[in-house]
């Protein structure tokens, strides 16, 4: 393994990663030398934050609308599942990698970073396990089309830590919070228990990087001397394309810190 240079190098290294096992190794070891202080925030060293994170040849990136959806009733339909789920927490290393290097020398503590280490060590161990069942059920993490929309918010992100809070933890991760308890609840019924004990991992692990998110959008508000909810909408409504969808799983959400105030008012109107 490359050298780490520092906290924010070594989550360079592993965005630029095409080696998926690389990068998720890389993203562990470098929140373990982190969380030992063994690393510094930052060094002279540190290579330059790619625009796109490194990526195998497959999958093949379509529009959210050419995705396919599948039967969960189907061995395929829940390969499909599973492979979108890889696709998701793949992307989410990515993100949380993102945010520590990219807002390294942001005016926030240490714990900021530990928080999101934390996330980016969690995102790896989900995408190794879920690839881990697709390999079980005979296929493997590129096999299918995946999309690209995940990335794309993130960029439109990538000059604001407030909004780019709002829009990754605290919509597309509290996403999670809402579809996954079914989803458990279908893989059972079909009697996959052990692709519904990978969704119990990620299901609880995911309530604890909703709350790193509203944690630290909440600090950043209260720094400023801004209304979290009124600031939420305003950036949701600036840089997130398309309503907020129904049903939401509210106790999850407040458990993490959000609270409807938040994001109830987002639902009605959509956004162009």
């Amino acid at each position: 393994m490359t050298a780490i240079t520092s906290l924010r190098g070594g989550a360079i290294d592993a965005i630029r990663s095409a080696d998926l096992d690389r990068k998720t190794e890389l993203a562990q070891e470098s929140a373990t030398r982190w969380f030992a202080r063994r690393i510094s925030l930052r060094s002279p060293l540190d290579a330059p934050l790619p625009e796109r994170p490194g990526r195998p040849e497959k999958p093949l990136l379509v529009p959210p609308t050419q995705v396919e959806k599948r039967s969960l009733h189907t061995v395929p339909g829940r390969i499909a599942l599973l492979h979108a789920i890889a696709h998701i927490e793949l992307n989410a290393v990515d993100l949380a990698l993102d945010i520590v290097a990219r807002f390294a020398s942001a005016h926030v503590p240490n714990s900021f970073f530990d928080g999101w280490m934390q996330v980016a060590f969690e995102e790896a161990k989900h995408f190794r396990m879920v690839r881990k069942r697709l390999n079980d059920l005979g296929a493997d993490y590129g096999d299918l089309p995946a999309h690209d929309g995940l990335w794309q918010a993130a960029h439109s992100t990538r000059n604001d830590l407030t909004a780019r809070l709002a829009v990754v933890p605290l919509i597309l991760e509290a996403r999670g919070l809402d579809v996954t308890p079914a989803l458990q609840a279908k893989m059972r019924e079909t009697g996959d228990l052990e692709s519904a004990a990978v969704l119990d991992v990620i299901y609880n692990d995911e309530k604890g990087h909703v709350a790193v998110g509203a944690k630290w959008f909440r600090f950043l508000c209260a720094r400023e001397k801004r209304d979290p909810a009124r600031t939420f909408q305003e950036l949701v409504r600036a840089n997130f394309r398309g309503p907020l969808k129904a049903p939401f799983n509210d106790v999850a959400r407040a458990e993490a810190g959000l609270t409807p105030s938040f994001y109830r008012a987002l639902t009605s109107t959509s956004q162009s």
